[in-house]
């Protein structure tokens, strides 16, 4: 049974789910669109944002995204952010407003020890929550550096879950070689897809980019 209504994404949100996933068949509850981020910070209104982060040689864990991610939420919660739910309420964004997804347990530690204030766990774990802010991270620098590979990292499912937790803005954190990976199967095409479509029409926070 398809159920072709989401009560929790904004429309700027569900229109990549929906795309990508669910053959255009899913729309957003009306009311979601007044579901939006106020913020003097880099990341407001509602939608998709992006913020590649180079690093190399790491597998299931990177510092280097932790440290991005810690100053992305500083950035949030020290910007005078302030977010409406779909009943048009406008509330304080605050620590337990924020959701951090990553793949690999090793990340979701190392992610923790850093943030013990933010929730933080892999996207099984996620299933069913939402929250009006939800960062992913990758952790991974490349396809190749990837546990178990492509099977993993880009089975769409887990991009589907964690950035469908999010009522106002998902922050995809990684590494931009991510986005280049070498597909040898069409299987694969279609799995790399959906990361390089939330790449094409996020709102980019970097210059660290792959063209």
């Amino acid at each position: 049974l398809f159920l072709d209504t989401s009560w929790r994404l904004n429309p700027d949100i569900c229109q990549f789910t929906s795309e990508i996933y669910y053959e255009g068949r899913l729309s957003p509850k009306e009311e979601t669109t007044k579901q939006k981020l106020h913020s003097d910070s880099r990341f407001k209104g509602s939608g998709l944002y992006y913020v590649p982060v180079p690093h190399e040689g790491n597998r299931n864990s990177s510092d280097e995204e932790v440290t991005v991610i810690h100053a992305i939420v500083d950035e949030l919660l020290n910007s005078h952010s302030t977010w409406v739910n779909r009943k048009g309420e406008k509330l304080p964004l605050r620590a337990e407003h924020i959701l951090i997804v990553a793949p690999y347990n090793a990340q979701v530690n190392a992610l923790k020890e850093r943030l013990p204030d933010i929730k933080v766990g892999t996207v099984d774990k996620f299933q069913g929550m939402e929250a009006p802010v939800v960062i992913y991270s990758m952790a991974s620098s490349s396809p190749e550096e990837a546990p178990r590979g492509m099977d993993f990292l880009y089975d769409p499912n887990r991009l589907n879950v964690a950035t469908s937790r999010a009522q106002c803005i998902s922050i995809l954190v990684a590494s931009p070689n991510l986005m280049l990976p070498e597909c040898r199967t069409v299987e694969h095409m279609k799995w790399a897809n959906g990361l390089c479509r939330y790449r094409e029409i996020s709102i980019s926070q970097g210059r660290n980019e792959v063209s």
